[in-house]
Order: C-alpha cells, then structure tokens, then sequence
C-alpha cells in the first residue's frame, strides 16, 4: 500500500491520501474482501466461492444452502463455509445475509486476528460504526438481528461481547460494499473491505472502485496529486443536492459539504425547463410536469414488479408526450422515463425505439456526469449495443468506441465488460466498413443474418433504482 497514506481528514475523520500521482485509469490499490456472503434472494443462482452467475449449480450436501459452479469452487470455499456449514444444519434454518456476514467476519478474526494481510492497513476495531446515530426504528431491526445472531452461532465458537457483536453489525450496516457478478452488471453480494471503508466520499470524486476477478480496485479518474484525498462516491450524482444530502445523513451519518453540495452545481439542470426559440416555461409549468412525472413514476415501477411490460410502456409514452415540451433534457425524472423506455422496448424488441431513448438518456447523461464516470460508460453500452441491434451502425459503433473509451479508464483492459466491449467495438468498425461500401449489401446480410438466428429476450428490465446501483450496501 505504498501508493495512500491515511491522515486526519477535515471534517471527515480518518481518510486517505496519494503519496505519489496518478493518472485517468490508474489503479491506486486493489484488495480482497475480508469475508463476503452472496444476498438471500440469489443464494441458489450465484456461486457461493467465486460469485459468477451460472445456470446448474452443485448444491452443498451438508447444509443444503450454499451453491457452487463445481467440485473447484467448492473446495476453494471449504474454509470460509465449514464452520459456516455446521452452524446453519444446527441453527434448522438459514439465516439473513447480514447475520451470515457478520458470523464470517468473525470467525475469521477469532481464527487470524483483526490484520490478515501485510497490506491492510486499519484493524475493524478501528472503524466506525454509526451505532449511536441510528434511528430508532433501524435500532429495533439492528437488535432483532443481534438476537438471532446470538441464537445462531455455536455453543463451540468463541463467545464474544454483545459490545463486540454490535461493532461488527455496525460495520456492515454503514461499510459493506456490493460484490458484483463475472460480468460486473449485477450486484449479487455484500463484503467487508477495510481498506476501502477508509475513503472518504465526494459527490464529485476523484476515484471509483470496480470489483474485478475478486478483487476490488480503486482507480483513478483522472489526473491526481501526490498529497490529494483519495474519494468515491458513495450515492449516485443524479439526486439533487438536497436529496443526496438526506441519502447520505440516513446511509452513512454524516452532513456533506463538498463543493458540489453546498453551492447545487448541477441542480438547475436536473430539476430546470426546457428553452425553445428563447422561451423558457414557467416555473409553475416544470413544477407540474415534474409532479406528475413523479407519480407516473411510481406507477410505472408497480406495472414493472407486476411484468406488465406493455403497461410500463404506455405510462412511459404518455408521461414522456406530455412532459417533454417542458422539461430540460438533463430533468432527471424525464431521463428516467426515457431510460426504462430504452430498456423495455429493447426487452420486447422494439430496437429502433428503444435505441431513440437510449441516445436520449446518454445525451443528458453526458451534460450531468463526470466525464469518466462509470455509469455514462454503461449507458453509453447499452446505447450502442441497442442502435446496433436496430441496424443504426454508425450512431452504435460510436457509442460503443464511447463507452470504451470511458471503461477503459473506470474498469481497466483486464475486465470482463471492457473485453467484451472490445470484441464489439472491433465487429461493429468491421460492419460500420461494410455499410460504408455498400449500405444495400449491408442490410441484406444483417438480414439474413437475423434469420437464421433465433430471437433471443434480452434480460428483464430492473427497476429505475436498481439501474443506477450504489457501490456502498446499505440494507433497505
């Protein structure tokens, strides 16, 4: 960890600096997790060692809960699960992710101490845990898991303090990082990662932390100096201020005072009207679009739990018909309405339309976002994989060259998601050749390509939440 230095951060606590510089896509340390659980809803769909996502898992005959891809997994495994394993068959049941985590986390201190490698740099006796600042009503969910903790863990383990079992609670509830699958699309975990718990936040940060092969990486997003705090987001910029304020008072317990909050840089875009030929609506017209984007919103998410997907695309149509005259491009909830129509429509195969909203939504994206930020580089994937599914080539390649260019710097050569952009960036400049020379050639043999192709449904769409996901886990 020659790389950061900790030192009393203003305001802030503890935190960590660059001791040297640094470049865009620079990678300033990574680490494994000190234990790490998959979530309850995906226990039987995620490997339990590796967290890949697989079609046939082998379930754990002991237990009967842990999944794994193979006999290799499992084995690898073995050491975190086996005490794990003889604690749930005693226990009758299995117990919620955040109990799961805690017993791990502590049977490995109880087996190799608070440090267990040369490069960590803070004991978890060391972090905050927030205990004293909950409400109470997350008081009353912290304690009930307390209690079925205490039921769970084994008479034969070493018994700890209820002071030392409500640190590690604590610790998870203000500090646990979401574990994403192979692909790094899906976040099918929750992990304890000390070294990270000690970066401090900034709704406009200088870092962003990506999981790859199963490790978490802090990298760079651009030019940094040897002395500069080292800060990642911990909520996502496209709340307001106001809201990212109140996010982070109630998650993680602190008032933020960066730049961005405390002078709403941005907030004029994300909540403003949209200007034709010199004329601006009223404000009492952007308040009523926005209020009524709200409530269809909600009903556009209850239509989406239901899979009334025709549904969620006709409230979508009319929120966006009546709204779009009025509101800025950059209006978050209309950059809402136009993500989850680009998702949809791409799910039922409506490439053309889903691809008009998607180059929508990067667009706004674009004015709203840092540069090189991860999220932009996602959507721009999407958006060029869905004009190229729609034969829109030209538009698709040079989204998809954007958004490789972003995830080059964000989640770096070796990953999964920028190899595969790679192998697409290379088709799509082959075919954008093709198009070139020949635009008739062109779509007669995307034709027939298609064709001869079954069609495929690409993955249900996730909720207007779920799209954007924090990187920090925090129990709803």
């Amino acid at each position: 960890m020659e790389n950061v230095t900790i030192f009393d951060s203003p305001g802030k606590g503890r935190g960590l600096k660059a001791s040297k510089e640094f470049w865009a896509g620079d990678v300033i340390f990574s680490e494994s997790s000190f234990a790490a659980v998959v979530f309850d809803s995906l226990a039987e769909r995620i490997c339990h060692s590796c967290f890949r996502r697989q079609d046939k898992l082998q379930r754990c005959g002991q237990c009967k809960f842990s999944h794994y891809c193979d006999r290799t997994c499992q084995r690898a495994g073995w050491a975190e699960h086996k005490q794990e394993c003889a604690a749930i068959k005693n226990y009758g049941k299995v117990p919620n992710e955040s109990i799961r985590l805690v017993a791990r986390i502590m049977w490995r201190l109880d087996k190799e101490g608070g440090v267990v490698s040369d490069t960590q740099l803070t004991t978890l006796d060391q972090l905050e845990d927030h205990i004293e600042d909950m409400q109470e009503e997350e008081l009353k969910e912290f304690k009930v898991d307390i209690h079925n903790f205490l039921d769970y863990w084994p008479r034969n383990s070493k018994q700890h303090t209820s002071e030392v079992i409500s640190h590690i609670f604590g610790l998870i509830n203000c500090n646990g990082f979401t574990v994403s699958d192979q692909r790094g699309l899906q976040a099918v975990g929750v992990g304890l990662f000390p070294n990270l718990c000690l970066v401090n936040h900034d709704c406009w940060p200088n870092c962003t932390v990506i999981l790859n092969h199963g490790k978490i990486e802090l990298r760079s997003l651009g030019k940094i100096t040897e002395g500069e705090e080292l800060t990642v987001s911990y909520v996502d910029f496209l709340n307001v201020s106001e809201e990212r304020r109140r996010l982070l008072k109630t998650q993680y317990f602190f008032d933020c005072t960066c730049q961005h909050c405390k002078e709403h840089i941005k907030d004029d875009l994300k909540m403003g009207g949209r200007e034709q030929d010199g004329v601006k609506p009223t404000k009492e017209q952007v308040k009523e679009s926005t209020d009524y984007c709200f409530q269809e919103l909600d009903k556009m998410e209850q239509a989406r739990l239901k899979g009334d997907y025709h549904e969620v695309v006709k409230i979508c149509r009319e929120c966006i018909e009546k709204t779009e005259p009025v509101l800025a491009d950059t209006h978050i909830y209309l950059l809402r309405m136009w993500s989850t129509m680009s998702e949809v429509q791409a799910y039922l195969q409506y490439f053309e339309d889903a691809a008009e909203y998607a180059r929508k939504m990067v667009e706004g994206y674009m004015k709203l976002y840092n540069p090189n930020n991860p999220t932009l580089g996602m959507a721009a994937m999407r958006a060029g994989v869905t004009h190229w599914q729609a034969g829109l080539i030209e538009v698709g390649h040079g989204m998809i060259c954007k958004a490789y260019a972003i995830l080059m710097i964000t989640h770096g050569p070796t990953h999964p998601i920028t190899k595969d952009l790679e192998s697409m960036r290379v088709q799509t400049e082959m075919e954008l050749r093709m198009f070139k020379q020949n635009e008739y050639v062109y779509h007669s043999m995307r034709e027939a390509a298609l064709k001869n192709r079954p069609m495929t449904m690409m993955h249900e769409p996730k909720s207007v939440e779920e799209g954007i996901k924090n990187l920090f886990h925090k129990r709803k």
